[in-house]
């Protein structure tokens, strides 16, 4: 993926930048806190230094800009501060600050702390080797220590340097199976000679590694190799290539136990990757590689999934750098595969029928061709003769009408004649199509479906239906009793100490799971409404109710209709189902009207639209023009496409607020079901649930001192299959503080699989107010300063779903747009950033040391909601930590892993710890503790809530249109922007 760089010469973006150390910003200690359960923590009064501290901050500025500063439409930024309960530190933006060291910049252009305070005009380093990421600051110390194990294994660094080979084969091959084939054959051939002994590693592409030098710096080798695929003609193909090896380079141990032991910052990520190779290449040769996963049907007995489809159990095994050490991480791993079987049969399981006896229909022959596009598979009606085919696709014919030429002369014959002539096969099915095989498209290749079978060991990559990823779940859901003991297992049969790869490399691992000190952070005391009879909640294990509790910000909703799409729920039941509701509503502090505006109205799935603007015209027609506050819909169980369009058409068409209901929830109503959707209704409704007592109190560090804004980001990219669809981009941010509870989200399209987010900051020319600036970073600056008064003077960054990989690209790319969508809204305004990535899709797994011992343990036998770990398994130089915020409800609790890029706020851990945990008890939706941090959290269900504002008209290609506010498009990407959201609905946490 490219990286953008900078505009040139007087495009350039300098900026000045406020750096904030914790001498001039300390961080402030949070008091004890009473967490006996027997009452909140009473609040502490301010620091008399920071009370002094409040000027407006934005005084001198404003007059700077006043004489000098260009006027812009964008001037609406600065407003008077409202008066808050919190005092604001006020930091200073002037140069030349009492005991203010500067930013320096060192001679690789990477930024260095060169003292307390400073701001210096400087520009974005262009260069991802100019960035480097934030170190450690340390450890944390909160919370009460314990120990868990890690589902890493200690692997010992070999004590001789690597050798780097490089490999060409020709005729060229795309198959690293057909290329690790040919390396087999000639480590076969020729080790015992020219390669003097050596077992190489080979990567399946362009590298091999040895341990020692080969006796030569270039070598070309001749391999034969039987050639068992796509040969029509029947004879048994035999291909020659030209293998060239050729030196490259020697990998240096050296440096690696350096990195390690955290005396150097750069990871030699190409001794890191040949580790990796030669631990793999065993298990390449013995299972299904898979990316870093092995997969094998002789693992577990593989599970049928349905519609022709198994589940095959694997491990994941990948090497890590970590402060103990190299660590092998070797996880549990599930994958569905097509089952090997003939495919007739496969055809009959996809379909849910008898093909035998009846002919298929247009419908089911698309299904198929779906289905069988790409697979191989293998023709059993030559006896041991088991040649290999990939499906190009089905003819439109049955068999028994499909004939072709067998000579020059165009002789014609069927295909139920030749392979009846040629093989003594009797064609029993001529109703079904057949296959067609091979690449060649002029020369037709046809196999019928009976005397073809599905090859064992296929991935299946398209999407799974519901049922079939219930049945995977099933699966893969594993106590971490039994997880633990599986991987252990795992690592034993694998026995890496017998591996001659792991031996001729001199890689040593251990078969112990690592022991990792661990502390468990408290739970923090949640503030509700004073008129309830509980108006302080300190949570258990990770959970809590809204018994006895009032929402602290209850909004009411006295304008609201619903509609029924649902056949099987009669008016009488859809009006109690609502009743209650409204009740729970009122019980948990919301004002809810118990009458709807107009009578429940019924209605037909395929008549969404037209029903959806009966309702609302009708309602605004019954209160003389006053909107509709809330609009309840009652849908089918299966409901298809409409929830997606009723989202899609209430949100960018109405401007309407909207709650699903499902049928089988209005017949069973439950307490516990109307108490969540209750809390949802009133988010969406702009209240708010609960807040942190600390965040009331202004005890949080480094968010209760100044205006701090919390983002969260996500993009989520379409299925596998879906090529040409965009990838959506989802921006949050909150809109209160110093509360940091309700959040505004905005949207947009952004090219297909792009990660790094092009709609932060944007210029455009408008023909009157020449170049306007934009982008949902500045929006939602401008919305927070709205909304509280002030603005942001300090930012917090939690970016979701990026892969180690893109580190750089990301941080460079995304900190310079919030960089610059500062500066255009007040020239020298830059907030500090701290930039946190987020991520879940790792494969570290914490287990409680003892599974036994029902104190560290929750109900469902997971580590406790709270713990954290920033030691050991941890970077060996950077700021990350794992944190398991959530309580286990089934299977092996995911801890989310945070990795600190970016820190101008100066953290310490056991701050950015702490607020990350306690952010995860203010989720809107639940009363539960979330597994990742709720910015982040609301950012993936904006962005997936993005995917249902594609309609139909958006699937085609065409035109870029200008992109409303709060829904964007990624300006001249040649991506169709999605549908404007509605200015009410961006106001609020619309995406609940």
């Amino acid at each position: 993926m490219p990286i953008r760089k900078m505009k040139e010469s007087s495009e350039q973006h300098l900026v000045i930048k406020t750096h904030i150390q914790n001498s001039a910003n300390p961080v402030q200690k949070a008091p004890k806190t009473a967490q006996n359960g027997k009452g909140p923590p009473t609040p502490e009064p301010q620091n008399p230094k920071t009370q002094n501290q409040t000027s407006p901050p934005t005084k001198n500025r404003g007059r700077r800009r006043g004489r000098g500063g260009r006027k812009s439409d964008q001037g609406d930024f600065f407003m008077r501060p409202s008066s808050r309960h919190c005092t604001v530190a006020h930091i200073p933006a002037s140069p030349n600050l009492a005991g203010g060291g500067p930013l320096v910049t060192t001679t690789n252009g990477s930024l260095e702390n060169g003292g307390n305070l400073c701001a210096m005009e400087m520009g974005f380093p262009t260069s991802s080797k100019s960035l480097s990421f934030a170190p450690r600051p340390g450890y944390g110390q909160a919370g009460i220590k314990c120990v868990v194990k890690a589902n890493h294994f200690f692997a010992e660094l070999p004590d001789k340097d690597l050798n780097h080979y490089d490999v060409s084969i020709t005729p060229e091959v795309t198959s690293r199976v057909v290329n690790r084939a040919i390396m087999a054959e000639l480590v076969r051939l020729y080790r015992e000679s020219d390669l003097g002994m050596r077992l190489p590693a080979y990567d399946g592409r362009k590298s091999l590694y040895t341990a020692g030098e080969l006796p030569f710096v270039w070598k070309e080798f001749n391999i034969k190799l039987s050639d068992e695929e796509e040969r029509i003609d029947g004879r048994k193909g035999e291909r020659e290539y030209k293998v060239v090896i050729k030196f490259v380079a020697r990998a240096n141990m050296y440096h690696l136990s350096q990195f390690l032991a955290g005396k150097c910052a750069d990871a030699p990520q190409e001794a890191l990757q040949i580790l990796d190779i030669v631990l793999r290449e065993l298990s390449a040769k013995r299972y299904c590689p898979i990316g870093r996963s092995f997969f094998s049907p002789t693992i577990r007995t593989p599970q049928r999934l349905g519609e022709g489809l198994e589940s095959w159990c694997g491990f994941y095994q990948s090497i890590r750098p970590t402060q103990m050490g190299l660590s092998l991480n070797v996880d549990m791993a599930s994958a569905a595969f097509i089952e090997p079987l003939p495919v007739i049969e496969f055809v009959g399981q996809l379909l849910g029928k008898d093909v035998l006896s009846r002919t298929l229909s247009d419908a089911d022959r698309v299904k198929i061709k779906k289905a069988l596009r790409g697979v191989k598979v293998e023709v059993t009606h030559r006896g041991s003769v088991r040649r290999k085919y990939r499906v190009a696709g089905l003819t439109t014919q049955p068999t028994r009408e499909l004939v072709f030429p067998v000579d020059e002369n165009s002789t014609m014959k069927s295909v139920i004649q030749y392979f009846q002539e040629m093989y003594g096969f009797t064609i029993q099915h001529g109703h079904l199509p057949c296959l067609q095989v091979g690449g060649n498209q002029k020369k037709a290749n046809y196999l019928p479906m009976e005397a073809c079978k599905i090859v064992e060991g296929q991935r299946y990559t398209k999407r799974l239906n519901e049922k079939q990823i219930t049945a995977l779940l099933k699966v893969t859901c594993q106590r971490p009793r039994d997880r633990e003991n599986d991987i252990l297992q795992t690592v034993q049969q694998n026995a890496y100490d017998q591996d001659p790869y792991a031996n001729e490399f001199g890689i040593k691992i251990s078969e112990k799971l690592a022991s990792v000190e661990a502390r468990i952070l408290p739970a923090p005391w949640l503030k509700y409404h004073e008129t309830g009879k509980e108006k302080n909640c300190l949570p258990q294990v990770g959970q809590w109710n809204m018994m006895n509790k009032k929402m602290i910000n209850g909004m009411p909703v006295s304008r609201w209709a619903c509609i029924n799409f649902s056949r099987s729920v009669q008016e009488s039941v859809a009006r109690g189902f609502c009743s209650e509701l409204g009740q729970m509503c009122q019980v948990s502090g919301m004002e809810f009207n118990p009458e709807p505006v107009i009578p429940i109205y019924n209605a037909r799935p395929e008549q969404v639209e037209k029903a959806l603007k009966h309702v609302y015209h009708a309602s605004m027609n019954k209160t003389k023009g006053k909107e509709l506050e809330l609009l309840l819909a009652i849908l089918p169980d299966n409901n298809g496409s409409l929830y997606g369009d009723i989202k899609r058409i209430c949100e960018t068409e109405l401007g309407l607020i909207s709650q699903c209901c499902l049928t089988k929830h209005v017949f069973k109503i439950s307490k516990q079901y109307l108490a969540n959707v209750s809390l949802k209704i009133n988010v969406k409704m702009g209240g708010r649930n609960t807040v942190l007592l600390d965040a009331i109190s202004c005890r949080i560090p480094l968010v209760s001192d100044i205006p701090t804004i919390i983002f969260g980001a996500d993009v989520t990219h379409p299925e596998n299959g879906e090529d040409t669809s965009p990838s959506i981009a989802a921006v949050v941010a909150s809109q209160d503080w110093p509360e940091v509870t309700k959040y505004a989200g905005l949207v947009c399209a952004q090219p297909h699989r792009q990660e790094l987010i092009q709609d932060l900051y944007k210029t455009w020319q408008d023909p009157v107010r020449g170049t306007v600036s934009g982008g949902m970073i500045r929006d939602l600056l401008v919305s927070f300063r709205k909304a509280t008064g002030q603005k942001p003077l300090r930012i917090i960054f939690y970016r979701d779903g990026v892969s180690e990989g893109q580190f750089y690209q990301v941080l460079l790319y995304e900190l310079d747009a919030i960089r610059k969508a500062c500066a255009s809204l007040e020239p020298n305004y830059q907030p500090p950033v701290t930039f946190i990535i987020v991520q879940k899709r790792h494969h570290t797994r914490l287990f409680a040391n003892n599974h036994r011992d029902r104190s560290s343990v929750d109900k469902s036998g997971n580590i406790l909601p709270g713990t954290v770990v920033d030691t050991k398994i941890c970077h060996p130089t950077e700021f990350d930590f794992y944190l398991c915020s959530h309580a286990g409800i089934q299977g092996t609790s995911r801890p989310a892993h945070y990795h600190v890029l970016w820190d101008e706020n100066n953290f310490t851990p056991d701050a950015i710890q702490s607020l990350t945990n306690n952010l995860c008890y203010t989720y809107a939706r639940c009363t539960r503790s979330v597994s990742v941090v709720p910015p982040v959290y609301y950012a993936h269900l904006a962005a997936f809530r993005a995917r249902f504002y594609m309609g139909p008209d958006l699937q085609e290609n065409g035109s870029i249109g200008h992109a409303g506010k709060g829904t964007r498009t990624a300006g001249e990407s040649g991506v169709r922007p999605l549908p404007a959201l509605k200015e009410n609905v961006k106001r609020v946490m619309f995406y609940c």
